[in-house]
């Protein structure tokens, strides 16, 4: 059995008494605290997040832009330099291979970051569909990535230094320099809060970390782990790859229609994806919440009259509403608000109605 990889931030993690756990073949922190108080700090205040296990793709030269305009869901080359998009890597048969966010950083030049149990896939994946003048570095054993979000999360980057961060758009980054280190900050995230994602040369990574919280120690920062980031996002109804998302899974079958640039048509999968939608979809993915006591987990069955017609994806208890929510994949028919059906939980059948997501919606 192979060591688990650590992250720059490792040390601090163990000094915090963090309980560690194996993620994507790394040592991750999923609580600190309590996963409750965790989730409800980012919602109120802040949390601050080692997500350094992602992957960081980069591609640069004069075919670059092309590239990912054929890699990606969505187009790059009309993106602007400073800006964010959310897109999908597709197959031919137009399923997901990886959800990412591309930045945009130079006329010639943008990076991709991936999750983290995807990275050699993605890298394999990119080098192959490549055009010819397109150079691929995969940067992610050389930088650090901390998530600070949550409302007061700006005002506590103002007093490290990145004030100007304040005045980031969504979706929009810069490159900034605090704690005595360069850090190129985001104003995204993937809580559903406001907040940044700043990236860093990996061995500043743990200054930065520890200059965040002395700072926001006063507004009710908390250090965060994986659980309450996991919780958090499922409110904001976010996919997580090998959940909602995967090879054999249409991106439109998910909702992601806003991200699918079909019009464009140049982008792997793309042909595949509009035929399927257009032979209609056997399933969709659907939001819902628990009318009964139970927990729905990823795996359980999705019923009706005691028919088995789909399954759990994600699930847990929603803190800031006090309910139990979910994600499944459902009958077309069954996505709509209102609809009912049973998560069979324990071998019980569980009362559950889809309802729109976000199940929370706060950042703006």
């Amino acid at each position: 059995m192979s060591e688990l990889r650590r992250t720059p931030l490792h040390e601090a993690h163990l000094r915090l008494g963090a309980r560690m756990v194996d993620f994507a073949g790394f040592s991750m922190p999923v609580q600190y605290d309590s996963i409750v108080a965790e989730h409800r700090a980012v919602r109120e205040a802040a949390g601050l997040f080692d997500v350094s296990h992602m992957g960081q793709l980069h591609l640069e030269g004069p075919s670059a832009l092309a590239s990912a305009d054929r890699l990606l869901s969505r187009r790059v080359s009309n993106q602007r330099e400073g800006r964010v998009r959310y897109a999908l890597l597709c197959n031919e048969a137009g399923g997901v291979v990886d959800d990412v966010t591309a930045y945009r950083t130079g006329e010639s030049a943008l990076f991709l970051c991936v999750n983290a149990a995807n990275v050699a896939k993605d890298h394999s994946w990119v080098l192959k569909h490549v055009e010819d003048g397109t150079r691929v570095h995969d940067a992610s054993d050389d930088t650090g990535l901390l998530a600070l979000q949550g409302p007061a999360s700006g005002d506590i980057l103002a007093r490290v230094g990145a004030g100007d961060a304040r005045q980031l758009k969504r979706y929009a980054f810069a490159s900034f320099e605090l704690a005595g280190a360069r850090a190129l900050i985001s104003r995204t995230g993937y809580t559903g809060s406001d907040g940044y994602e700043l990236y860093l040369e990996a061995a500043g990574s743990e200054r930065v970390f520890e200059a965040l919280l002395a700072e926001g120690q006063r507004d009710g920062l908390v250090p965060a782990g994986l659980g309450a980031r996991d919780t958090l996002r499922l409110e904001a109804a976010m996919p997580l790859y090998g959940h909602e998302l995967d090879a054999e899974s249409s991106p439109l079958e998910a909702g992601l229609d806003r991200f699918v640039e079909l019009e464009h048509g140049g982008f792997i999968g793309a042909e595949a994806i509009a035929r399927r939608a257009a032979a209609g979809h056997g399933r969709a993915l659907v939001g819902f919440v628990l009318e009964d006591r139970g927990v729905a987990r990823a795996g359980y069955e999705i019923a009706v009259d005691g028919t088995r017609v789909g399954r759990v994806t994600s699930g847990a208890p929603s803190p800031t509403l006090g309910r139990s929510i979910g994600l499944a994949w459902v009958p077309p028919h069954l996505a709509a608000p209102g609809s009912r059906f049973d998560v069979v939980i324990r071998g019980r059948a569980t009362a559950a109605q889809a309802v729109e997501t976000p199940f929370v919606e706060i950042a703006g």
